[in-house]
C-alpha cells in the first residue's frame, strides 16, 4: 500500500519566480537552505537537501505545474518512486501572491505524515521566507 496527501500555502511570487526559482540550482538551494541540483528540462535527473532527495522531471508545465517522480533515502532500496506534482495557482487578488499546491502520492506506507510536515517545513515556509524578503526579481503582477 501506498499515501497520498496534499498540502499548499500562500507564496509572495508570481507563479514565474517560483517555477523559476524550484527548477533553478542556486534559488533552490538559497530557498530551502539545503544544497540543490535541479533543471528544468523534462526528463533531466534532480537532487535536493544535501543528496536526501532525487527523482526526475516527469512533467513541466511552465509556470502553473511540475511533476516530477520523487524518492528519499528513507524509501527502501526495492520501495518504487513516489510521484510530486506542485500546482502554481495566481490568488484571486494577484498582489497576494500564489497559492503553491504539494501534491505527493505513491508515498511508502507510514511515511505520508512524516513528509506531509516536511513540505511545511522545509519547503513551504521557509519558500515564504524567501520570496519575503525582498526577492529583486519579484515582480508585481500587472
Amino acid at each position: 500500500m501506498s499515501e497520498s496527501f496534499e498540502t499548499s500555502d500562500v507564496i509572495l511570487a508570481t507563479p514565474k519566480r517560483v517555477y523559476e526559482a524550484w527548477l533553478d540550482s542556486q534559488e533552490h538551494t538559497d530557498m530551502t537552505g539545503g544544497e540543490a541540483q535541479v533543471s528544468a528540462e523534462v526528463g533531466a535527473s534532480f537532487t535536493a537537501w544535501d543528496g536526501y532527495i532525487n527523482g526526475v522531471n516527469l512533467e513541466l508545465e511552465p509556470y502553473v505545474r511540475i511533476v516530477q517522480s520523487w524518492r528519499s533515502t528513507q524509501f527502501l532500496g526495492d520501495a518504487p518512486d513516489s510521484r510530486l506534482e506542485i500546482e502554481l495557482g495566481r490568488e484571486r487578488d494577484q498582489l497576494k501572491g500564489t497559492t503553491v499546491t504539494i501534491k505527493h502520492s505513491e508515498v511508502p506506507d507510514g511515511q505520508g505524515a512524516s513528509y506531509k510536515k516536511g513540505w511545511s517545513s522545509s519547503y513551504l515556509e521557509p519558500m515564504k521566507l524567501y520570496f519575503a524578503q525582498g526577492d529583486n526579481r519579484y515582480t508585481r503582477p500587472q
